[in-house]
C-alpha cells in the first residue's frame, strides 16, 4: 500500500496496515472498558506492585498476549505452506523470514519464558513457605525489563522492520552486510533488555528457595517445583550471560565495524558456538520447571507421593549439568571434525537417562495410585508420550551421520517443537489450570478445560507428525515454496488443519475465563485437595502470607496434616520477611532503558545518552531511597 507523505510516497506492506488498524481499533474498545469499569486504579497499583502473586500474575497475563501474537503468526506460516506455489497474501520471500523469525522469537523469550517465570512468581513463595521473593523490588524491574524487551521487539514489525534472520540470529546473514536495516537492531537490543530481566529473576529465584524456607523445609524436604525452579535459576545464570556476550559481538559488528563474525578475523561458526552454549541449556531452561509442575500435578491427582523422590531432584540436577555439554549437536555439519561429533553425540544420548528415569517415575507415582482426571492431570498426561516421541527422534537426531540428512530440513522443526510444546507448553497449561485458583481465586471449568486440551493435543499431532515425513523427503525448513512433484501437498495440508484446531482451542481458554469470572464462585484455599503449602493459604494468597508460619517436618507436610486430622505446627519466630510496597521506580528504568536501546538502534546517539543518564539517576535514587520506610515505622508503632 502506498500512502503520500510530505510530497513524497512511502509504501507500507498491507499487513502492516492491517495490524495498525487492527491494534488501534482494539486500543479504542479497551479504553472504554477501562474507563467504564473504573479499572484505572486497579492498573495503576499493578503498575506499581512488588508482590510475587501480583508481578506473576502480569508475566501471565502478557505472556498469553504475546502467545496470541506468535500463534497468528504460526498459522500465517502454516497458510503459506498449505499447498505448493501458494502466494498467501504478502507472506513470501523476505516477508516469510520475517515471520518465522518472530514466531520463533517472541516463542521462546517472550511467551515460555514469562509463562514460567510467571508461574515461578505465583506458586515458589507459597510451595516453600516464603512472604515474597527475596528482592521484592527487583522482581519488578524483572518484570518490566521482560515487557520492555519485548514491545521492543514487537515495535520492529510496526515499523516494517521485523528481524529476519530466524530466532537464532545466524552470523553473517545477521550482520550489517547481509541485512543493513534495523529489523535485526531490534532482535538485538531487545533480547539484551529483556535477557537482564531474566538473570536478576533467577539471582532472586536462588536467594528466596535457599534463604527464605519455612522452618523445618529442608531442601530434601522441598517440592520439586521450587526444585526445578532453583536449578532452572542456575543454568540461567551461566547461560544469559553467553547470550549476551554474543549480541553485544553482533552489536559491534552491525554498528561499528568489527568483524567478530565476519571478514578475513571473524568467523560465523563463533556466533553458532555462543549461541548455542545458551540455546541448549534454554531447552532445559524451558523444560525443566514444566517437570517440576508436572511432578507436583501428578502427585497430587494420583494421591500419592512422588515416587523415587532423591532420583527425581538428582535427574534435574544431572539434566542440567549435561545440558552445558551437548550444544554442538546443533553444529554436526559445521566441520567441527570426528572427535567433536562423536564426544556430543554421546552426551546428547547421555540427557535422555536422566529424563528417562523421570519418565518411569512419573508412571510408578500413578501407579496404584486413586487417579483424577482433571484438567492439570489431563495435559500432564499427554505430555508423557509426546515428550516421549520427542525424545526419540533426538536420539536419532544425535546420530552425527544421520544428522547430515536430517539437518535444515522439517524433521528437525518437528522434534523441537515435539519437546517444547510436549513439555513446556503443556506444562503451562498444566500449572496456570491448577494454580488459577492462587492468582485469581477461582477454579477454570472443567468441561471446557478438556475441550481445550483435547483439541490442542489432537491439532498439534496432526501439524507436526507430519512433518517428519516431509522432512525425510527432504523439505528444507525456512522456505516459503515448494513444489506439486515433491509429493508434500497432502502432509503440509494437514499440517496446516492441525494448526487451525490448535488454534481453535484457544477459543475454549477465552470463553472458559469469561465464563469463570463472569458466574464462577470463589474456591476456598484448597480446591484440588493439595498436598503441598500453598493450599493452606487464601486463594487468591494475599500479600501478608503465612502468619504465623507453619513448621515443616516432612514432604507434602499439609496432605499428612490432613490424613492425620491435626493442624500444621506454626511458629512466630522465623526470619525477617521481604517487604512488597509500591513503586514506580521499576517502571521507570525499564522505560529508560528502552529509550536508550531505542536511541542505539537508530543511532539516535542523544537519545541513547538520554536513556542511560535516567538509568544512572534512578540507580542512584533507588540507592538512597528506601520504600520500605513506611512500613517499618508502622510496624514499630504497632508494637509499641
Amino acid at each position: 500500500m502506498t500512502i503520500p507523505f510530505f510530497g513524497d510516497t512511502m509504501f507500507i506492506p498491507s499487513d502492516v496496515v492491517a495490524a495498525w488498524a487492527f491494534t488501534i481499533i482494539l486500543g479504542i474498545f479497551m479504553t472504554i472498558y477501562v474507563l467504564k469499569k473504573q479499572k484505572l486504579p486497579l492498573i495503576w497499583s499493578y503498575m506499581r506492585t512488588t508482590n510475587h502473586r501480583k508481578i506473576g500474575t502480569l508475566y501471565v497475563l502478557f505472556g498469553v498476549l504475546f502467545f496470541l501474537r506468535a500463534g497468528v503468526d504460526a498459522l500465517l506460516i502454516r497458510l503459506q505452506l498449505a499447498q505448493p506455489h501458494a502466494e498467501f497474501w504478502v507472506f513470501q520471500q523476505d516477508k516469510y523470514n520475517e515471520l518465522f523469525t518472530t514466531h520463533g522469537t517472541m516463542m521462546i523469550f517472550f511467551v515460555a519464558m514469562p509463562l514460567l517465570i510467571g508461574l515461578m512468581n505465583i506458586a515458589v513463595p507459597l510451595q516453600i513457605g516464603a512472604r515474597d521473593l527475596a528482592f521484592p523490588f527487583l522482581n519488578a524491574v524483572s518484570f518490566w525489563l521482560f515487557l520492555a524487551g519485548a514491545i521492543l521487539f514487537n515495535m520492529s514489525f510496526f515499523f516494517n522492520s521485523a528481524p529476519n534472520a530466524g530466532w537464532t540470529g545466524y552470523a553473517p546473514l545477521s550482520t550489517d552486510t547481509f541485512t543493513p536495516d534495523v529489523g535485526n537492531d531490534y532482535y538485538v537490543f531487545s533480547l539484551q533488555v529483556s535477557g537482564l530481566g531474566t538473570i536478576f529473576t533467577a539471582i532472586n529465584m536462588i536467594v528466596t528457595i535457599i534463604r527464605h524456607r519455612a522452618p523445618g523445609m529442608k531442601l530434601t524436604k522441598m517440592p520439586l517445583f521450587p526444585w526445578s525452579a532453583l536449578i532452572t535459576s542456575f543454568l540461567i545464570l551461566v547461560a544469559f550471560p553467553v547470550l549476551s556476550m554474543g549480541l553485544y559481538l553482533l552489536m559491534f559488528d552491525r554498528m561499528f565495524g568489527t568483524g567478530f563474525f565476519s571478514g578475513e578475523v571473524g568467523n560465523p561458526v563463533f556466533w553458532q558456538h555462543l549461541f548455542w552454549i545458551f540455546g541448549h541449556p534454554e531447552v532445559y531452561i524451558l523444560a525443566l520447571p514444566a517437570f517440576g509442575i508436572f511432578s507436583d500435578i501428578i502427585s497430587t491427582f494420583s494421591k500419592k507421593s512422588i515416587f523415587g523422590y532423591p532420583a527425581m531432584v538428582l535427574s534435574l540436577a544431572l539434566i542440567g549439568f549435561l545440558g552445558f555439554m551437548v550444544w554442538a549437536h546443533h553444529m554436526f555439519t559445521v566441520g567441527l571434525g570426528p572427535m567433536a561429533n562423536t564426544f556430543f553425540a554421546i552426551t546428547t544420548m547421555l540427557i535422555a537417562v536422566p529424563t528417562g528415569i523421570k519418565i518411569f517415575n512419573w508412571l510408578f507415582t500413578m501407579r496404584g495410585g486413586v487417579i483424577r482426571m482433571t484438567t492439570p492431570m489431563l495435559f500432564s498426561l499427554g505430555f508423557i508420550p509426546t515428550f516421549v516421541m520427542g525424545g526419540v527422534t533426538g536420539v536419532m537426531l544425535s546420530v552425527a551421520a544421520a544428522n547430515f540428512q536430517y539437518h535444515d530440513t522439517h524433521f528437525v522443526v518437528a522434534h523441537f517443537h515435539y519437546t517444547i510444546i510436549g513439555s513446556t507448553i503443556l506444562g503451562i497449561f498444566a500449572g496456570l489450570y491448577y494454580w488459577y485458583p492462587k492468582f485469581t481465586g477461582k477454579v477454570l471449568d472443567e468441561t471446557l478445560g478438556k475441550w481445550h486440551f483435547w483439541l490442542f493435543l489432537i491439532g498439534f499431532h496432526m501439524t507436526f507428525l507430519p512433518m517428519h515425513i516431509t522432512g525425510l523427503q527432504g523439505m528444507p525448513r525456512r522456505v516459503y515454496t515448494y513444489s506439486y512433484g515433491d509429493s508434500l501437498f497432502v502432509l503440509n495440508l494437514t499440517s496446516t488443519i492441525g494448526a487451525f484446531i490448535m488454534g481453535s482451542s484457544m477459543l475454549f481458554v477465552a470463553w472458559n475465563v469469561y465464563k469463570t469470572h463472569k458466574y464462577g464462585e470463589k474456591v476456598g484455599n484448597d480446591p484440588w485437595d493439595g498436598r503441598t503449602l500453598e493450599w493452606t493459604v487464601e486463594s487468591p494468597s494475599q500479600e501478608h502470607t503465612f502468619e504465623p508460619m507453619p513448621i515443616v517436618k516432612e514432604m507434602d507436610p499439609y496432605w499428612y496434616a490432613k490424613v492425620e486430622g491435626r493442624n500444621l505446627e506454626t511458629t512466630t519466630n522465623n526470619r525477617p520477611a521481604p517487604i512488597a510496597v509500591e513503586t514506580i521506580k521499576p517502571l521507570l528504568i525499564a522505560v529508560s532503558l528502552s529509550i536508550m536501546s531505542i536511541g542505539m538502534i537508530y543511532s539516535w546517539y542523544w537519545m541513547a545518552v538520554l536513556g542511560g543518564l535516567s538509568t544512572f539517576v534512578l540507580f542512584i535514587i533507588r540507592s538512597v531511597t528506601d520504600e520500605r520506610k513506611k512500613d517499618y515505622r508502622e510496624e514499630a508503632e504497632s508494637n509499641e
